[in-house]
């Protein structure tokens, strides 16, 4: 029997994220990030959240507008710059800050995923983000044991995806949304096109539907350009 995990919107899909939940949201700068579902939670105005993203959106856009209505807590994040709230709540002491190197990232959301604990990686040695944690020497190099992430729910924003939950990113945004969809409790998955389960082919599938608990079809995305640049024409 097909297992339908299909939800209306954005306001049933984000049902149970309460105050002091911790959630990784998907995507890599402005692109494959779970828009519907950001806009959801600044109305829901759930407040002190833990929020483990690549980035944290721009200050009119994205994990920003969480940040404007002061709903986060702590970003656990590798990319920042492009935001002057976040630096501003990060230099008053507002915003709690959890600096990670981008592939430690990356890994940390996989190993929880994977149910891998922890690791060891030469990533940050010798740096800040080597501070309290354990050494060892693999090979004649210093390693720096890294702790796996996890989350009460994730949330990520594929191109399609089918009712039993599969679903396939489409280039960039394949970077961060497929390891933070195995890693949450429960994961909510937004697509821009909502098709019938067995339409997908089984090889371009990226995340298996068993990883998705909630699927449904977006609206209204806006798909900015974080830095445009671009040449004068000769």
């Amino acid at each position: 029997m097909a297992i339908n995990k299909v939800v209306t919107n954005a306001e049933e899909a984000t049902k149970g994220i309460e105050d002091g939940m911790t959630l990784m949201l998907g995507g890599f700068g402005l692109c494959g990030i779970p828009e519907n579902c950001i806009s959801e939670m600044v109305n829901m105005n759930v407040k002190g959240l833990t929020c483990i993203s690549n980035n944290a959106g721009v200050d009119n856009f994205g994990l920003g507008l969480l940040l404007q209505k002061k709903q986060i807590k702590k970003m656990i994040s590798s990319y920042v710059g492009e935001n002057d709230e976040f630096e501003s709540q990060m230099l008053s002491g507002e915003l709690e800050v959890d600096l990670i190197p981008q592939g430690s990232l990356a890994e940390r959301c996989r190993a929880g995923g994977a149910g891998i604990p922890a690791f060891f990686t030469p990533a940050g040695y010798g740096t800040e983000v080597a501070e309290g944690k354990e050494v060892r020497e693999f090979n004649g190099k210093p390693h720096i044991l890294e702790s796996a992430l996890t989350a009460d729910f994730a949330i990520v924003k594929a191109w399609k995806g089918d009712t039993a939950g599969n679903l396939v990113y489409k280039a960039t945004a394949r970077n961060f949304n497929p390891m933070m969809a195995m890693a949450g409790k429960t994961t909510i998955a937004e697509v821009e096109e909502l098709v019938p389960e067995g339409t997908l082919d089984p090889n371009t599938i990226h995340t298996p539907g068993i990883f998705v608990q909630r699927i449904f079809q977006g609206v209204d995305y806006e798909k900015r350009i974080e830095q445009r640049t671009t040449r004068m024409r000769e």
